[in-house]
């Protein structure tokens, strides 16, 4: 039997030792993690595996637990740098596609935490714009507290839950956070040249973020477009708008963030399916996709095409999300192509503007996306076209696509590296 849970109480279900799962998204529950975090007592012993990451809101403050929590991710932030120092935080270098099997094979759960939909007349809830892992871990779950919030909205092609699939319930109203970014002219520029890689009935991925911000502008004027990808914004909704989309495809997605507008009309968009990562990010999916062209973004590049997506200055603030899952895809795709856009240059607090194109990949020199599986690394400058190219046409096709000031010191070390090899 389904008991009702006070807010205040949530945290009571967690008893030291357990594990629990926190989705991520844009249902991250809220009101269970302040509970959790409004008295150090109340996580003790705490073990915790979620999939929070950067860019969205996250109220998971590690100062706030109790010095015996541990919580496991796949995403480094800022805030975390400490705690992971401590072991207190375990990040998980894997892809989303290796977190499906992590949880599949070596994760039993005790407890599963969801924010859902009120039940609609079918007694169901809905997991509206955020579904993620949820429905893998909902099979692993031996106990599922679920936040039933008005504010999520019940979606058609989402992830549904009967209500007496829930062991507790709690009433817990948040909004829905939004997701929103601004571009700049570097950005618009690159985003025009990866336009240009996208024809009429392609299938896209290409998540959140400036670029695809500024790219989905650019592809109003397409056809037939198709999306599969990890994360969607109002990018989707401009291109529907646009006659830019195949209305005859299920679009997929595992999460819907951006504005309010967007979530409302994501509600009533018959072509959208919000689907577990165990869709969206599993390779045998994937490879089924014709012409998939995958825009990933990345912090650094090397000379040897290796892209860095989650070190900045050497320090840790992201991880490879599932960027290594959609660009080995498009790599193999017939007439797919696997894009990393980034800007040219930017600039760091300690040492000025510096080039994102590099001889190596900085210290600890950790490459989030191999060589062999991107395509074309974009900039502000152009298009550096890999496919085809000898180990030596692709350090002379990335230092074309650098800020013109570096270009020079490039030139000079692929000639010291080059001469190594």
């Amino acid at each position: 039997m389904t008991r009702n849970i006070a807010v205040g109480a949530l945290a009571d279900l967690v008893t030291p030792g357990e594990l629990v799962y926190v989705p991520g998204g844009v249902t991250v529950p809220t009101a269970f993690i302040q509970d959790l975090q409004s008295d150090p007592q109340r996580s003790q012993g705490l073990r915790m595996l979620t999939s929070i990451s950067p860019g969205l809101p996250n109220p998971l403050d590690m100062e706030r637990l109790h010095a015996s929590a541990v919580v496991t991710g796949l995403f480094m932030q800022p805030g975390l740098t400490q705690a992971q120092r401590s072991g207190r935080f375990r990040m998980m270098p894997m892809s989303f596609g290796g977190l499906i099997r992590h949880m599949r094979e070596e994760v039993d759960l005790d407890l599963l935490v969801v924010q859902v939909s009120p039940p609609n007349a079918q007694g169901e809830c809905s997991l509206g714009p955020s579904v993620e892992f949820s429905q893998l871990a909902l099979s692993k779950a031996r106990r599922v507290l679920a936040l039933i919030n008005p504010n999520v909205p019940h979606y058609k092609g989402s992830v549904s839950i009967p209500y007496e699939r829930f062991d507790y319930v709690s009433q817990a109203e948040t909004t829905l956070p939004e997701y929103r970014t601004d571009d700049d002219a570097p950005t618009r520029a690159a985003a025009s040249h990866i336009a240009t890689l996208i024809g009429d009935g392609s299938t896209l991925q290409m998540g959140l973020g400036k670029v695809p911000t500024a790219l989905a502008r650019i592809l109003r004027d397409r056809r037939g477009l198709r999306m599969f990808s990890g994360m969607v914004s109002d990018g989707l909704m401009d291109l529907s708008n646009a006659g830019a989309l195949d209305k005859n495809y299920e679009h997929t997605c595992c999460v819907v963030a951006g504005s309010q507008a967007l979530y409302r009309w994501a509600s009533e968009f018959d072509g959208l399916r919000v689907a577990s990562c165990e869709v969206t990010h599993s390779p045998r999916t994937l490879s089924g996709l014709d012409r998939f062209i995958a825009v990933n973004s990345a912090l650094e590049v090397d000379l040897l095409g290796q892209c860095n997506l989650e070190l900045a200055d050497g320090r840790a603030i992201s991880g490879a999300g599932g960027a290594p899952d959609f660009a080995r895809a498009a790599r193999l795709s017939p007439g797919g192509c696997s894009i990393v856009a980034l800007n040219a240059s930017y600039n760091s607090r300690s040492r000025g503007l510096q080039s994102r194109i590099v001889p190596r990949l900085g210290e600890p020199g950790l490459a989030s996306l191999a060589r062999v599986d991107v395509d074309c690394i974009v900039t502000e400058f152009g298009v550096a076209d890999l496919r085809g190219k000898s180990v030596h046409e692709r350090a002379e096709a990335l230092i074309a696509v650098a800020a013109e000031e570096f270009r020079d010191g490039l030139k000079q070390a692929w000639a010291e590296t080059s001469a190594r090899l």
